[in-house]
């Protein structure tokens, strides 16, 4: 999966997915839920098919690329955790 950042302002970042996989974008939007200072995640899909996902983040405090690191912390923690 490859993530790139689209647009970005001081309050705000959209991220765009190629080849996302659903189940980790679940888990990244769940970890930016759980931040205070981020106030709207949303998810968009156009097309499935014809276009790559977004993730728009907006941040009440903070810089939203500050946001994304720390939801991907986050997510590296709760893998790290995973047995085998």
């Amino acid at each position: 999966m490859d993530v790139s950042a689209v647009e970005k302002t001081d309050k705000t970042i959209t991220l765009k997915f190629n080849n996302e996989n659903p189940a980790l974008t679940e888990l990244m939007i769940k970890a930016l839920n759980d931040d205070k200072n981020v106030a709207l995640v949303r998810y968009i899909i156009q097309h499935p098919e014809l276009s790559d996902a977004l993730l728009y983040i907006e941040v009440n405090k903070g810089k939203p690329e500050d946001a994304v690191k720390k939801a991907s912390k986050a997510l590296s923690a709760y893998f790290a955790t995973v047995k085998q």
